[in-house]
């Protein structure tokens, strides 16, 4: 298989700031000519709207 591989619990952790819910979508309030909602899409910051982050590495010998 080519490209990235798909995060999987052992190469990552869901991100703590959006749980995993790293797209949503916000109405701005009114609807559009065809009564739509109008809406735009929000990504979290932290995970880049990924829903997950890489596992921290913790070097032994590290002061806590």
């Amino acid at each position: 298989m080519t490209g990235p591989t798909p995060a999987t619990t052992s190469n990552a952790r869901i991100c703590p700031n959006c749980d995993g819910y790293a797209a949503v979508a916000i109405t701005i309030g009114g609807r559009d000519t065809r009564g739509r909602l109008r809406t735009i899409t929000a990504h979290c910051p932290a995970c880049n709207g990924l829903g997950t982050l890489p596992i921290r590495r913790v070097r032994e010998g590290a002061g806590a």
